[in-house]
């Protein structure tokens, strides 16, 4: 019962925060406008099907914030807040292992427009704030792709995500909305892109 409490009290501040932080995303992209926080925020039970964890809950809180609410087919802007688990907490952006379908869109996308990829993910502001895409990729060429494409090494991704990892005392500062838009503005060219893939 008392952890219940514990995890009600919790929930309850991160949904208030998460109501603060919607209309200051809408600012910076306007499509998020009417989000609601139960659009955004995941429950806090697991998928345990394919797990060898078999607990039930997560230590995580997170949020989702895209167009259409977060079980739309777009990629968006993500935030973790877990002071004890094996992710932490953090920020992200991007399309996490997508089926196959999207993920030759995606492919096709970099492979059509790469000088505009590049651009992006190379950007001072991208680099000092993401650092570089995370490391999902196959050994070897995609089928059909040639080995000795010049980008090969952007068309080996098997998921297209920048991550902001964040320690758990910058959610208790004043400025965590701040930090957090400051994020969703370095990271909304990222996403942009990535969205036209989809669309």
């Amino acid at each position: 019962m008392i952890n219940k409490e514990k995890y009600e009290s919790s929930k309850s501040d991160f949904d208030q925060f998460i109501g603060k932080l919607i209309p200051q995303l809408a600012k910076v992209n306007p499509a998020l406008s009417g989000l609601e926080v139960k659009d955004c925020i995941f429950r806090i039970y697991k998928d345990v099907r394919f797990s060898k964890d078999k607990t039930p809950y997560k230590t995580s809180f997170s949020a989702q914030f895209k167009e259409g609410g977060k079980k739309s087919g777009k990629c968006g802007f993500y935030l973790q807040v877990d002071p004890i688990g094996e992710w932490g907490s953090f920020m992200a952006g991007g399309f996490w292992m997508p089926e196959a379908p999207l993920l030759r869109k995606l492919r096709q996308e970099v492979e059509y427009n790469t000088s505009d990829f590049k651009k992006i993910i190379n950007s001072y502001a991208f680099k000092k704030y993401y650092g570089e895409l995370e490391e999902h990729k196959l050994k070897k060429a995609p089928k059909g792709v040639d080995p000795e494409h010049p980008d090969i090494e952007l068309l080996k991704y098997t998921s297209y995500v920048a991550t902001h990892q964040m320690k758990i005392t910058d959610f208790t500062t004043d400025n965590l909305i701040k930090e957090c838009v400051a994020g969703y503005k370095v990271i909304l060219p990222f996403l942009t892109f990535l969205n036209k893939a989809n669309d």
